[in-house]
């Protein structure tokens, strides 16, 4: 029996994104963002770092707390460079599964450790995975975290360019929010897609926002 094809889902269908509208899905100023997720992580931020260096943007890194605190001087070389920083639980659990408890811990303890190491609040969160449910955004809301998913998920954890390539082709728009990962499962296509999304950006006239003037407070 022939093996079926995997169906990458780069941009998440509308009627999902209608249920959820207070959730950030684009951005709010028809500019685009690059957001990092799961970091910092000492095999690929400093990659991260050069490639966005090198065409001037500045991104949004949905940090884990347990990284935050093994990783605080690489941290400290997010926030010296200009980028914003996000939470993304302490331990990468998949918070739909867990108990009220441990979800609050999850998000508490990851603002805890921006907080003390360098004095930084956390705005907004994203929950590992994409796994959530009301509990998590309640949770997150009382911790005056506002929710962040994306419009273009990259697949650049599967270490394949041509299929990273293939979603930036097809699902790059305007107001995009794009999905990378700060880990060591991307290192391989990290440089090469940070510099497609920038020259894909500038053939479609498409500007790079920030998330304190593109992601405004709902």
């Amino acid at each position: 029996m022939e093996r079926q094809k995997f169906m990458y889902v780069y941009d998440p269908p509308l009627i999902i994104k209608k249920a959820l509208p207070f959730f950030y899905w684009n951005t709010t100023d028809n500019r685009i963002m690059m957001t990092f997720d799961d970091g910092p992580n000492p095999d690929t931020t400093g990659i991260i770092l050069q490639a966005l260096n090198k065409y001037g943007i500045k991104s949004l890194f949905f940090c884990v707390g347990n990284n935050v605190n093994r990783y605080s001087s690489l941290l400290g070389e997010i926030l010296s460079e200009g980028h914003e920083i996000g939470n993304h639980t302490y331990n990468h659990r998949k918070l739909s599964f867990l108990d009220k408890k441990v979800v609050s811990d999850e998000i508490e303890s990851t603002n805890s450790a921006a907080m003390d190491k360098f004095g930084r609040r956390m705005k907004f969160f994203r929950p590992p995975y994409g796994k959530f449910d009301h509990m998590t955004h309640r949770i997150a809301k009382s911790n005056g975290l506002y929710m962040v998913l994306w419009s273009l998920l990259t697949y650049d954890f599967q270490n394949n360019f041509s299929v990273v390539k293939k979603g930036i082709k097809k699902s790059l728009r305007q107001n995009s929010i794009i999905v990378l990962h700060d880990n060591s499962k991307s290192k391989g296509v990290l440089r090469d897609s940070i510099e497609l999304i920038a020259e894909e950006a500038s053939l479609k006239g498409y500007k790079f926002g920030t998330a304190g003037t593109s992601l405004s407070k709902r």
